[in-house]
């Protein structure tokens, strides 16, 4: 089989691989679509501190199931599956309370285990998650970047009174705004972002108003018309965002990081305490795979809106450097695989 492994920072190349064999409790699955996230990106440039090399990236994936290793059903043969690329213990106080996605020996996927640019991989049976036949091939692929807007918006349980606002029109902040309008119907979603055409990309996806800030505060444009946001989620995780995002937010608002920024930011306690703010973070997802599923089942999320490019793995080095040099044309990004 072939599979895109990065052998060390800025060197990709695809291998010819023995076909992997399922061990117990186990399944293989034969490729068919993965989705070019940001942190396959970082991997590739050197830039992810928990990847090692050689390493075959990509977490966002789908297929079928071709093989079932010890105390998996042959049932299982043939279903077509979306893979959770987290790995937990079960045991830990992290999973014990719900948390497995911060796991104490935490395992992901394509990063700190071979993931799903491949044309075949090997994963936890409990990690497919069965996609009905009503749910198409491309929009299968999203269910990973859909989960980490369900992990966000699980936290903070929004209401059709909130007033939203999205720090960011990439993929992550594009599936958090489909979420916050499609599923919890939010009054109000508000997105800021640097770049016209992903603003209107978040229009597409159900944005009420989108604010570009470059050309004009984002507190000014807030003030004045009025607005003090109850939600706030940084998903373009810049290090000075939290300190604006305290500043804007309405009393008693909900504050949501989703990003890696190792910068320090710069806030008071004064400025949570005293309109008794709740900070969340948000890593990776928790157990949302079925939640995800049953969205797109009742067609309340709609993926294709984010994809903008499908590539052959072969060309899988143009998806990446499209993908981080073209922000303006490019959302998602998918790969085919065992076409």
């Amino acid at each position: 089989m072939k599979s895109i492994v990065i052998q060390q920072p800025n060197r990709l190349d695809i291998e010819t691989r023995s076909l992997p064999e399922p061990a117990a409790g186990e399944v293989r699955v034969k490729v068919k679509l993965a989705g070019i996230c940001g942190s396959d990106s970082h991997i590739y440039r050197g830039h992810n501190p928990f990847a090692k090399y050689p390493r075959v990236i990509g977490h966002e994936f789908f297929g079928l199931i071709d093989a079932v290793g010890e105390g998996v059903s042959s049932a299982r043969l043939g279903e077509r599956v979306a893979v959770d690329p987290v790995i937990s213990c079960g045991h830990c106080y992290p999973c014990f309370v719900g948390k497995p996605n911060v796991c104490t020996s935490l395992v992901v996927l394509g990063v700190h285990r071979d993931g799903g640019f491949s044309e075949y991989a090997v994963v936890p049976e409990r990690n497919a998650w069965t996609v009905p036949d009503v749910i198409p091939d491309a929009d299968a692929v999203m269910i990973e970047p859909f989960t980490i807007a369900a992990n966000v918006t699980g936290q903070v349980n929004p209401t059709p009174r909130d007033v939203a606002l999205v720090y960011g029109a990439g993929p992550m902040g594009l599936t958090t705004i489909q979420v916050l309008k499609g599923v919890y119907n939010v009054g109000q979603v508000i997105v800021v972002d640097r770049i016209e055409e992903r603003l209107e990309m978040a229009r597409q996806s159900g944005a009420d108003m989108a604010i570009n800030n470059l050309s004009q505060p984002l507190a000014a444009v807030l003030e004045a018309q009025g607005i003090r946001p109850t939600l706030i989620v940084d998903a373009a995780c810049h290090p000075s965002i939290l300190q604006e995002a305290v500043l804007l937010a309405s009393p008693a608002a909900r504050v949501v990081l989703m990003g890696f920024s190792s910068e320090p930011s710069s806030i008071t306690q004064q400025s949570i305490t005293g309109k008794e703010i709740s900070i969340f973070s948000s890593r990776l997802n928790a157990k949302k795979f079925p939640v995800v599923i049953d969205w797109l089942s009742r067609g309340l999320i709609s993926p294709a809106k984010l994809v903008t490019h499908t590539f052959a793995y072969q060309h899988v080095t143009d998806a990446i450097e499209l993908f981080e040099n073209n922000q303006r044309q490019c959302c998602k990004v998918l790969l085919t695989f065992n076409e």
